[in-house]
């Protein structure tokens, strides 16, 4: 089976929204996907949460989302915004959201 992860950096909504659509429609195709919000993107989740994007929305009914760079949260200031989300606070990689784990369980990293 195909596995493939996400690896979100991009902070531009437009672009971002590419990630979360290819991400649903590979999942929807069988494919096995998994994403994590790292850099500028964990800037992204308050405004998504807070506009019920739909595309978001249903990137997590799926479970497709493994996790926000607790680093970059904190960071970028939106630690407090986004820690109650449920979503996990990934820090696997000196305080960020590392690939390695993925990587070794065969996942395809593709970073956008």
């Amino acid at each position: 089976m195909t596995k493939i992860l996400f690896y979100a950096m991009t902070g531009e909504k437009m672009c971002f929204q590419h990630v979360l659509m290819n991400a649903v429609d590979l999942a929807a195709a069988g494919v096995e996907v998994k994403l994590i919000f790292e850099g500028a993107s964990v800037k992204l989740l308050p405004i998504l949460e807070t506009e019920n994007n739909p595309i978001y929305r249903k990137a997590r009914e799926l479970d497709l989302i493994a996790g926000i760079c607790l680093a970059c949260s904190k960071a970028l200031d939106v630690y407090d915004e986004v820690k109650d989300l449920g979503l996990p606070m990934l820090e696997d990689m000196f305080g960020h959201a590392g690939m390695k784990p993925y990587v070794q369980d065969g996942y395809s990293v593709i970073s956008m």
